[in-house]
């Protein structure tokens, strides 16, 4: 893997995201926004207009911040109105290529370039930092609307609500003040708790990433005892940014990232609540399982981490059914 250094392709170990042992996830370079009608996002950003056909999102099914923008494209009826092109699952020495050998990688659908890098020099010749999926590109303008996934999924939430006649809120008003702590709590303990625990170098570091990530599970557990979302009895954003990591925890970052004090499956309520998200039923008849693709999943964590899976054999396991019935239809929110 490597990045971009002035707009030039730099290949560097993976070792190099945790120098001093502790793994450092890069900034976000593009951090535009998509409104309704082109308006100042939330930050100030804006100048992009929600329109039918004008964007492109690019994702790995492998990845868990991609992922995100994936289920929310579903569950906001987006499909038919933003492409979708999927990187191969190998990601080697030039990063996230668009290689279409793999089944369910797509190549890339807007330009047929062959690496994701190709798209952030098109948007900036003097680009410097990593390429990071999802990338909602702007195909009028030919550039990156924006790379921050937890951005992507509000513009995808509200900006178009009026092209798709989905009004479905998972950003809701009156929950966003309670809601940042929560979300803030679970991405840097759980969400990046994981990349932290399994690209640390030192014992001391791995340790100091992976002992937080298993009290914020015990701290979920214990939070979804009482209500069935976190939230309460509504979903929201905030469940969808947790269920991409669970749903890759047993599969992946139990063995691979050790994060093996427990499974996801030792957690009776989180693991009920996995299960439901992953049944939960789309708009257009399908469900979030749709979104999921374990092989992707697996291939691309256990063949692509070199330093950690030297080998690059990919386990045949585990044997996980999310499709058994989750029970908790109900369970109401605490009073």
């Amino acid at each position: 893997m490597g990045q971009l250094v002035d707009g030039k392709w730099k290949v560097e170990g993976l070792e190099k995201l945790a120098e001093g042992g502790s793994f450092k996830r890069a900034t976000s370079k593009f951090r535009n926004w998509i409104t309704k009608d082109g308006s100042p996002g939330p930050s100030g950003e804006g100048g992009f207009p929600a329109e039918s056909g004008r964007y492109h999102l690019y994702v790995s099914y492998a990845c868990p911040w991609a992922h995100r923008a994936l289920v929310m494209r579903k569950l906001k009826d987006l499909e038919p109105h933003i492409g979708l092109s999927v990187v191969h699952p190998e990601m080697l020495d030039d990063g996230w290529t668009f290689g279409d050998d793999w089944p369910g990688a797509t190549g890339d659908d807007v330009y047929g370039f062959p690496f994701a890098r190709d798209l952030y020099i098109k948007a900036d010749p003097q680009v410097t930092g990593r390429v990071t999926v999802p990338i909602l590109w702007d195909k009028e303008r030919e550039t990156i609307v924006s790379n921050e996934s937890s951005e992507v999924i509000r513009m995808l939430n509200e900006a178009f609500n009026e092209i798709t006649g989905n009004t479905d809120d998972y950003w809701p008003q009156e929950l966003r003040e309670e809601m940042e702590p929560v979300n803030a709590r679970i991405y840097d303990t759980l969400n990046n708790g994981v990349y932290k625990s399994g690209f640390a170098t030192t014992q001391q570091a791995y340790e100091e990433a992976v002992n937080p990530l298993f009290e914020t599970m015990d701290w979920l557990e214990e939070r979804l005892s009482t209500r069935r979302y976190l939230m309460g009895e509504r979903i929201t954003e905030a469940d969808w940014r947790l269920f991409t990591t669970l749903v890759r925890f047993d599969p992946v970052y139990h063995g691979h990232f050790k994060c093996n004090r427990h499974r996801l499956i030792d957690y009776p309520n989180l693991w009920a609540y996995t299960r439901e998200l992953y049944q939960w039923p789309t708009p257009d008849g399908g469900r979030v399982a749709d979104t999921v693709n374990f092989d992707h999943i697996k291939h691309h964590y256990y063949y692509s981490h070199e330093s950690i899976n030297p080998h690059r054999v990919v386990p045949v396991g585990p044997d996980i059914d999310y499709d058994t019935p989750h029970g908790r239809e109900g369970l109401k929110a605490a009073a």
